[in-house]
Formats: C-alpha cells, structure tokens, sequence
C-alpha cells in the first residue's frame, strides 16, 4: 500500500507522519484534505510558498489517521470526500479536540455553510476559489487560533524597511537615517503582508482577510488604512508604497 499522506517534499515519501522540509520546523502545519490531486497540488504550492509546512491526505479515513498522527495546526478539508467525507471527519476531529478547521466545498449553499459552522468549522471557502484567498484566510485562523502561522522572530527587508513580524516593529532607512514608524496594529499588518511578497498585486478581500480578521469590515475599509500608511511614509519622504494597481488593489511599490 502506497503512503496514504503525501509529504509536499517528496510525494512518496515513506514515513506516514513526514511532511515539507521546505519551511522551518517551527512553522505551521496544515494538512490538506482533498482528492482531486490538481487542487491539493495549487494549495501546496501557495502554502509552502508563504512558509508553511503541509501534508496531504486523499480520502475522510486518512484525514483522521494523519490528524492523529501528525497533529496539524490546521486543517483544510474537502466536503466531498471517499470513504468519509468532510462533515464525518469534522465531527471526529471536534470529539478530539479544538485543531482548527477550514472546510472546502463546492455547494454554495447556506445549509451546508451552516451545518459546518454549527458542528465546529472555523470558516469555509466555496470551490473555485482563489488559492490567494485561502491562504490568507489559513493565516487569519490560525491568528485567531492563537497558532503562529510563521516561524516566530522573523524579520522582513525590504529595501528601505525593515519590518521585525515578532515585536511588531517596522523601520523605515531615509537618506541615510533610520526611522520607526509608528503605525497602528493595521498599518503594520499590512506593510508586513504585502512586504512578503513586494510584487504581488493583492485585492481588497486579500488584504481584509489577513490584516483585518477579528471584524466585519468592508473591502473599503481597506483603501482607508492603505491610505493612512501611505500618508505617514510620505511625511517621512517615501512615496509610492504601497502601490494602486488599477482593478485589483495594491501592491507593495509599483514595478520598475
């Protein structure tokens, strides 16, 4: 019998509780449940891309051995699963404990959103989604978990900054002198999140989601805290960060 959990590392590896050596072994894991090869392969990739470690698992049974096993930080799960499916192994999940869940489906229905919610599902993201958005809304669960999704003490350098994640400092370098900014909790969240990635273009829901997940804010909500940091970077002398891009929403600094 083949390896029933996928290491993202090496897919057939041959311990059944290994998973990505590509992020630091203090990094979050989250196992991923889902067996349509293609969609467990896209979230991998966008997981391990923003330093997470993952394992796969194909069918409900599975999921329930590598939760055992592996005792993931979060788990995405796929409604529509073999053997058992995803309502089955949330429950028993919930019988073990309190690991947090994000439940995949591809009914967009309220009766399924709700009986997920009600039988201890943290969120749910509707099929297609943007792997973008899931990533992000993996980050904001695991905040809320009190679970941290990124290896603790890491620190940013993004050519003037210097953006400390684990005691929320960020420094700006202006002609030679070094500045802190004093930016709010959001303010800060966002610099750090799209400093990660400085080319990438992220939406209004992308940003809402992982610098603003305790509250129900609008999407607008956003342009108003975007709006806020860039004033203060301007007092300093830096302009143009973060970026409009047209349609989508911002980026950290435009591309040269």
């Amino acid at each position: 019998m083949t390896d029933p959990f996928a290491s993202s590392s090496s897919p057939s590896a041959s311990s059944p509780a290994s998973s990505s050596s590509c992020a630091s072994a203090s990094s979050s894991l989250i196992l991923i449940v889902e067996d349509e090869p293609e969609i467990a392969d896209i979230l991998q990739a966008y997981l391990e891309r923003e330093g997470l470690r993952t394992a796969r698992a194909t069918d409900g049974r599975r999921a329930l051995e590598g939760h055992q096993s592996l005792k993931p930080d979060l788990v995405l799960l796929d409604v529509q699963m073999p053997l058992l499916d995803g309502w089955q192994v949330l429950a028993a999940i919930r019988q073990r404990g309190d690991t947090p869940v994000i439940m995949l489906t591809a009914l967009d229905q309220d009766i399924d959103k709700l009986t997920g919610l009600r039988i201890g599902a943290d969120d749910y993201v509707v099929k297609p989604f943007n792997p973008a958005e899931v990533v992000a809304r993996v980050h904001a669960v695991l905040r809320r978990a009190g679970r941290p999704s990124r290896p603790p003490g890491q620190v940013l350098r993004v050519p003037p900054f210097e953006i400390d994640q684990e005691n929320h400092v960020a420094t700006v370098a202006v002609e030679g002198e070094v500045h802190t900014l004093a930016l709010t909790l959001t303010e800060f969240r966002l610099l750090a999140e799209m400093a990660r990635h400085p080319r990438r273009a992220y939406s209004r829901a992308e940003l809402l989601e992982a610098c603003l997940p305790e509250g129900e804010a609008l999407e607008r909500t956003v342009d108003s805290h975007v709006s806020k940091l860039r004033r203060k970077l301007e007092e300093l002398g830096v302009s143009g960060v973060p970026a409009s891009v047209r349609g989508i929403g911002y980026r950290f600094r435009g591309v040269e």
